[in-house]
């Protein structure tokens, strides 16, 4: 029975994802900044975890692993966003979103990492996002945390040894309906332009979301990789044209006519 440590276990693609697991019979540690937020179920372990703190980060995992023995499978999943103008965005909300999608998601990688090396087994799931190649207008520090983390997933994934028994996968949903555009946090824009053009964003994101595959989709997807010998190393999830033909487009596309592209999408 594999044991599996999953952050952003209360809501959304993590709930659903832990609802899924622990039904398969695994053994999950959900983690939720605040315990009382995650489901009493039968072989889910709530940890506190916040990521906005990596000394809690370290010492979340630490203790969890601790209490578990070992971790076969280990799920970077919790994630915020801030919508805004890219010009305006403080330094201080980027640190924030950097902290809590690249920062201490990379820690966590690295603690994991460390034990699936002395077992010489395991695997990593880092959920970044279609963002991280599509990017949404006005959430550029999102987009950019989720390219960074599909790049250093990659990287990952060029050094580990050809007779390594641990996987890395990069996990990229599209839209998913989730309760995400509820708790992302909305600046301003900074003139009537830029205002204008953020309402038209928002709108086209909301109806998205509201059209989108529930989080089981994933979960699924997620439960699939997890009962592979051999997992991929990128996998996309969503729905069709989202998930597997805009990025098949967008590869083969000059980056004038992505721009294009994105900016008729959005109607900007």
């Amino acid at each position: 029975m594999k044991k599996i440590f999953l952050t952003g276990a209360s809501a959304g693609i993590g709930l659903a994802t832990a609802k899924a697991l622990v039904a398969a019979g695994y053994e999950v540690w959900g983690t939720s900044r605040d315990p009382r937020r995650l489901p009493e179920l039968s072989g889910l372990h709530p940890v506190i975890l916040d990521l906005a703190d990596n000394a809690s980060t370290r010492q979340s995992f630490i203790a969890a692993q601790n209490d578990a023995g070992h971790f076969d499978v280990v799920i970077n999943n919790a994630g915020s966003g801030h919508f805004g103008p890219a010009e305006m965005l403080a330094s201080e909300v980027w640190q924030a979103q950097l902290q809590i999608l690249v920062i201490a998601q990379i820690e966590i990688c690295r603690l994991a990492l460390e034990s699936m090396r002395k077992q010489d087994r395991g695997l990593i799931i880092n959920v970044s996002s279609l963002a991280s190649r599509l990017p949404m207008p006005f959430m550029s520090a999102y987009n950019a945390a989720k390219a960074a983390m599909a790049s250093f997933t990659m990287t990952l994934q060029l050094e580990m040894p050809s007779s390594s028994n641990i996987r890395v996968v990069d996990f990229q949903p599209a839209d998913i309906n989730t309760d995400f555009n509820d708790s992302v946090l909305k600046a301003a824009g900074s003139d009537a332009g830029s205002a204008a053009a953020m309402a038209q964003t928002w709108k086209v994101m909301e109806r998205n979301m509201e059209a989108a595959p529930g989080p089981e989709l994933v979960a699924r997807a997620i439960l699939k990789l997890i009962e592979q010998t051999n997992p991929p190393a990128r996998v996309t999830a969503g729905a069709p044209f989202q998930a597997k033909v805009a990025p098949l487009l967008f590869r083969f596309l000059p980056q004038r006519v992505r721009l294009w592209g994105l900016k008729k999408y959005y109607k900007l």
